[in-house]
């Protein structure tokens, strides 16, 4: 099937230069671009797309509310968002995150690193760049002043298997790896991440590691 992809930049160039690198895979087509949030928005309708790549700072409706409407619009319950950044503000990153995203690239990507990382969140399946996203959020709740929206007791809801298999998303591992490590099958990992993500309401792999930090399951390494 092909990933369908909305381009949302006010930047013209950009927007071309990423619709080249998408359009040349072949399981990959860009259905719409967009200059401002709010026509992001209305495109990731109107186009039933998969994915939008979303830009921050954009006039009328930045990312950040951009992705907020998207992700909780029960009609679009489909679409994933995914970051364009410079990491220059990692506050913004994270609060993308927080807002519904499924993940960040740089601007500076290579033509296969974009390929597969709308690949994978178009799935649905693993969080993009685990690692990369993990210390974002580690430095950001360790930092003074961090605010979290969700308490402890928060996760009362969950059976320790889906605790133990959200701390190793939240630590990085990918349904593969949480497999080998808990002696499960992938399918078996895959459906406590679900069952988590369910009961914590978060929309996807990237929210479930926001909410494991924020509630204190996995503690920020000191800087």
């Amino acid at each position: 099937m092909t990933v369908r992809v909305v381009l949302a930049d006010d930047q013209a160039l950009v927007r071309a230069g990423f619709r080249v690198l998408i359009d040349s895979a072949p399981d990959l087509e860009v259905v719409g671009e967009a200059d401002t949030g709010q026509e992001a928005v209305r495109l990731a309708r109107d186009t039933r797309a998969d994915v939008v790549l979303m830009d921050i700072r954009m006039p009328e409706m930045d990312g950040l509310a951009a992705t907020q409407a998207i992700s909780s619009d029960s009609d679009l319950a489909g679409v994933r968002v995914l970051v364009l950044t410079t990491f220059e503000i990692d506050e913004y990153v994270f609060a993308a995150l927080r807002a519904g995203a499924s993940g960040f690239l740089g601007k500076g990507v290579e033509a296969g690193e974009l390929q597969d990382a709308i690949r994978v969140v178009a799935r649905g399946d693993a969080l993009l760049s685990p690692a990369a996203t993990k210390g974002l959020i580690a430095r950001f709740l360790s930092a003074p002043g961090a605010r979290a929206d969700h308490a402890p007791d928060s996760l009362a809801v969950l059976t320790e298997r889906e605790r133990e298999v959200m701390t190793l998303v939240a630590c990085g591992l990918t349904n593969d790896e949480i497999a080998d490590d808990l002696g499960i099958s992938r399918m078996t990992a895959k459906t406590h991440a679900n069952r988590a993500m369910l009961k914590l309401g978060a929309h996807d792999r990237a929210q479930l590691v926001v909410i494991a930090y924020e509630t204190g399951l996995v503690r920020p390494r000191p800087r």
